[in-house]
């Protein structure tokens, strides 16, 4: 009784609020301002440290470390996913004796003022570990035909390990971030943030905002390095990599207001855990030094990183070239902060879908069962890759992210998360046609295949294959990709 009174009381409010909207409409969650969109991983393989950024111009400009640690390549395409198959050019090689000889590693490219800067790390063929930060400036429209000329090191308070430089600006000021060994302390590297006095030189004293002192920022090795920087709703998020570059390599993430003074240490906060780890079920390994771009529609942040598709490696990580260049959809949580996720699986990125009725709704699977929620933690639970249909062409089925070879599929129908069991019958519960939004084309509604006319609705938040009858029901058997 009890079920069947707050169904009714839903019902009265929906109609309460189609007759305040107007004749003919239905009460409705506004379009997503950041709709879906999906890439296929890996982006590029055998490149690490990845960097990825979109210019006025229309391109994507694509850097990372090659296993050869021996030269500085660009890529450039109108897409994200165009930057596989894009040519590479080599723009800088290291030098054959001294400084800048060995180890180059790391670099960023960066449009300031109106010229290219690379920055990069590198060691000296007498000291390849005399690792140092350097940087590249060039002149011409397209960085990979642009003249380079070097601008030399970075000079900070000590001639010390230095590396991962990034740069940033916040409220009209320039700063520069970057890892580097303190030697006063016990450890590798951590974090500092400085004024930039142009773009190859730092200003006043360097602040040290994070040292490596937490369990997972100390494995193999005591690391913060690899800065990346966001900026939304007023916050500064600063992501790094910490731990030994196996599989225990993970992301951690410092916060500060934007109105703060970012070279005062008080200004930043860490988060206790790591926002960005190894995930066994999706068989990807050391997820880490990261950067940010934004989607084509310049709707979507995108987190890009490297990672491995395997968990043992022989001899020194450093050695072993199989870093791939991934890149998945960054999502925001409801109080504003990044929800990293988990490292998706190799393939297709997957999708969120938000009710059409409960803007703040999700579909997503509890205890295998499926049903829409809002504030979904972990992310995961509420991310499916659309994939060709279990049963046929021109359908679709709906994986989990994070339970790889699960698929949404009705039974009784109600609709469960379960793992394919390779049956036909299941491949047929589990098979839908895609179709427009039921009650907006924007949106999109999932046809039962074996059941035609009947769609995936939910219905006191669970969900269900249903035939839609009413205003209601089309409201509820539609949903928003992103």
């Amino acid at each position: 009784m009890r079920r069947t009174a707050i169904r009714l009381l839903m019902a009265a409010l929906f109609a309460v609020a189609a007759c305040l909207a107007g004749p003919g409409t239905t009460a409705q969650a506004a379009v997503p301002a950041s709709p879906a969109v999906t890439y296929t991983n890996p982006i590029a393989e055998k490149r690490a440290d990845p960097h990825i950024f979109k210019h006025t111009d229309g391109y994507y400009y694509f850097t990372a470390t090659v296993p050869e640690y021996d030269r500085i390549v660009l890529r450039r395409a109108t897409t994200i996913q165009g930057l596989s198959t894009a040519q590479e050019v080599t723009i800088w090689t290291k030098h054959t004796s001294g400084v800048m000889g060995a180890h180059i590693w790391a670099p960023e490219i960066h449009f300031i003022d109106g010229k290219w800067y690379v920055y990069f790390a590198a060691g000296a063929t007498n000291d390849i570990w005399a690792i140092r930060m350097y940087v590249l400036e060039g002149t011409g429209a397209n960085p990979l035909t642009a003249t380079w000329t070097e601008k030399g090191q970075i000079k900070t308070t000590w001639e010390s390990f230095s590396l991962d430089a990034t740069t940033f600006s916040v409220n009209g000021v320039r700063y520069l971030a970057w890892a580097q060994r303190n030697p006063a302390e016990n450890n590798n590297t951590s974090l500092f943030v400085a004024k930039m006095a142009n773009p190859w030189t730092i200003t006043g004293t360097p602040a040290e905002i994070s040292q490596p002192t937490l369990s997972w920022e100390t494995v193999g090795y005591k690391v913060n390095e690899g800065p990346a920087v966001i900026q939304h709703g007023g916050k500064v998020f600063m992501s790094y990599s910490a731990s030994a570059t196996d599989a225990n390599y993970c992301l951690g993430l410092l916060t500060a207001s934007a109105s703060a003074d970012l070279t005062n240490p008080a200004s930043w906060s860490k988060s206790s855990q790591p926002v960005f780890k190894s995930s066994d079920a999706t068989s990807q390994y050391g997820p880490g030094h990261n950067s940010f771009t934004v989607s084509e529609d310049g709707k979507s942040d995108i987190l890009v990183y490297h990672d491995r598709s395997y968990k043992d490696i022989t001899g020194d990580p450093l050695n072993d070239p199989n870093r791939r260049t991934r890149v998945q959809k960054l999502y925001w949580k409801a109080d504003g902060t990044p929800d990293f996720g988990i490292p998706v699986a190799d393939g297709v990125t997957p999708q969120r879908f938000s009710s059409y009725n409960f803007a703040d709704r999700f579909i997503r699977h509890w205890d295998y069962r499926a049903k829409i929620e809002a504030n979904v933690s972990p992310l995961a639970d509420s991310q499916f890759r659309v994939v060709p249909g279990l049963a046929g062409s021109g359908t679709v089925s709906l994986e989990s992210a994070n339970f790889p070879g699960y698929y949404l599929r009705h039974k009784n129908l109600e609709v469960w998360l379960e793992k394919n069991d390779g049956t036909a019958q299941f491949a047929s519960d589990a098979t839908f046609v895609r179709r427009a939004g039921l009650s907006d084309s924007a949106g999109v509604s999932y046809e039962s295949y074996n059941y035609p006319g009947r769609y995936i609705r939910h219905w006191e938040y669970l969900l269900y294959v249903q035939t839609p009858s009413t205003a209601t029901d089309r409201a509820d058997a539609t949903f928003y990709a992103q």
